[in-house]
């Protein structure tokens, strides 16, 4: 029974998966159509997830590959190399980071469009589940109010109206009507078992689901920090982060392809669910549930029939039939047999409670409600779940290959630190803008002091102070700054000239500002 769906239509990237190759493990091209219980369709999707070991496998090729040609080829690079090379390093690493992030929050927005079809998928079946468990209920309270109750209460009467025929005929009739009833319950179709899968199924999924979100938020996570500690590292140009933190990018890229693999297996498997979701329903149903009230539910359209209609029907018109019985008794046979009153005002109760449950059992045994939640898990598996999966493999995809390429960069960012360190300790002790030449001893016997002049802090005038020529020194400036390096700051050589060029100590020009600071102008 093919009927037009006008509720529900799978969405345009549903298709796209769906045509996806299906490869069996003999590089043979099977069916596209979901059936998990066959091996052929498991090997296809199995096929799929090894996309993810393929895509790790040949980054770790490829990273050894560069690693042996970073190792094998090195060469100490000249001044003019050296600083390209780190901007050139510099970039790639801000580059990779800025692809982290990007990936990052395509992953997070991924990962909650996907929680929230799920979530909207186990709502609807926990709904279902509702519904399917209320049909049970109904239905065995009803058949065990007739076949123990009314029983119980009709073979009592039986006792009281034995000597009136008339009676007994109507007795005789209420009880073929409770068997008509009876006989229209048990052939109700027994949805206990869907009942059980349903509610089997969401436990499941909301268990798988849960862990599936924990996941993929600590690798989102995971990435953020390892950006972090990059980009720490290499600002402070600490060698032992860069360490630590290759590590952390192995597991991180080995995890992302893992999960794409995963991922895009999922999403081709359920793309084909979402094609053909009818077809999959009535297959898994026949063994409990006819196809006509496979469609009934499915559909839900005006133009099918309810299959329920007539036994309902049958079941409606009985109970009126028994409760105009039970009106005619309480009416003749109480003036005559009082003590059966208690007995048909039993029956009484128990044909209105039934009568009861049988609008119950109507409205839920109505398509709407459960073609509702049908297609409420519709849209939440095929449109928020596979779109979810699309962006986290997306997300997988980025950050794989952007830490392929970190993991690239860091070695390299390893070698340019250890040239720097090599760099530093190679400096010239000879240098006179060494610091350590600060430690050089002075020799006495490179330069002969020939006398110390000595200025005294005690001068009278300014005529009095006799200053030596200045002269040009033909010092070497070597000399002359570990001169005054030796002689700063210390108040033992304070009256010492420098030597080559004739200066006086400091002290002699604090003096004289001193003694001459009343004379000097101001400038306003």
């Amino acid at each position: 029974m093919a009927t037009a769906r006008l509720d529900y239509i799978a969405p345009w990237w549903t298709y796209w998966l769906h045509n996806f190759p299906h490869l069996n493990f003999s590089f043979q091209s099977v069916g596209n159509t979901f059936s998990p219980e066959e091996t052929s369709y498991q090997q296809s999707l199995i096929f799929l997830a090894c996309v993810g070991a393929v895509g790790l496998g040949l980054s770790l090729l490829v990273l050894a590959v560069y690693l042996s040609c970073l190792y094998c080829c090195r060469r100490d690079l000249d001044e003019e190399t050296k600083r390209p090379d780190a901007c050139c390093v510099t970039w790639a690493a801000v580059i990779t980071g800025l692809i982290i992030c990007s990936a990052v929050g395509v992953g997070f927005y991924g990962n909650s469009e996907t929680n929230d079809g799920v979530y909207q998928l186990t709502y609807s079946l926990y709904n279902a589940n509702h519904t399917l468990g209320g049909i049970n209920n109904l239905v065995a309270g009803s058949l065990g109010s007739m076949e123990t109750g009314l029983k119980q209460h009709l073979e009592r009467l039986d006792e009281i109206f034995a000597t009136r025929g008339d009676y007994i005929k109507a007795l005789s009739f209420m009880q073929q009507m409770a068997t008509n009833i009876i006989s229209q319950l048990t052939s109700l179709p027994d949805i206990s078992k869907a009942n059980a899968d349903l509610a089997a199924i969401a436990d499941q999924i909301a268990f798988i689901e849960y862990y599936r979100w924990l996941t993929y938020l600590l690798l989102l996570i995971l990435d953020l920090v390892i950006c972090l500690v990059i980009c720490l590292g290499m600002a402070k140009q600490s060698r032992w982060m860069l360490i630590t933190i290759m590590a952390f990018v192995v597991l991180s890229l080995i995890l992302s392809w893992v999960l794409l693999g995963a991922g895009t297996a999922t999403a081709v498997g359920t793309s084909d669910f979402c094609v053909s979701p009818d077809k999959v329903i009535v297959n898994l149903t026949k063994d409990f549930l006819s196809a006509d009230i496979a469609h009934y539910y499915l559909f839900c359209s005006p133009n099918l029939p309810n299959p329920f209609q007539q036994s309902l029907t049958i079941y409606q018109r009985s109970l009126t039939t028994m409760q105009i019985q039970i009106q005619g008794l309480l009416q003749f046979a109480v003036p005559i047999f009082p003590t059966a009153e208690r007995d048909l005002l039993g029956i009484q109760r128990l044909l209105n409670s039934t009568e009861f449950n049988l609008h119950r059992l109507t409205a839920l045994l109505d398509c709407h409600a459960l073609h509702k939640d049908y297609l409420d898990a519709l849209m939440g598996v095929c449109y928020d779940g596979v779109e979810g999966l699309l962006y986290l493999c997306l997300f997988s995809l980025l950050a794989a290959s952007a830490l392929s390429a970190m993991l690239c960069t860091v070695p390299r960012a390893w070698t340019i630190l250890s040239s720097r360190d090599r760099d530093y300790d190679d400096i010239d002790e000879e240098d006179p803008f060494n610091p350590q030449a600060r430690q050089i001893s002075f020799n006495p016997g490179r330069s002969h002091i020939h006398s110390f002049c000595s200025y005294s802090s005690s001068l009278g005038s300014q005529s009095s102070l006799h200053p030596p020529p200045l002269s040009v020194s033909n010092v070497p400036s070597s000399e002359y700054m570990n001169q005054s390096m030796l002689f700063a700051g210390n108040p033992r050589y304070e009256n010492v000239p420098l030597i080559g060029r004739g200066s006086p100590p400091p002290s002699t020009f604090r003096n004289i500002f001193t003694q001459h600071e009343d004379h000097l102008p101001f400038y306003d």
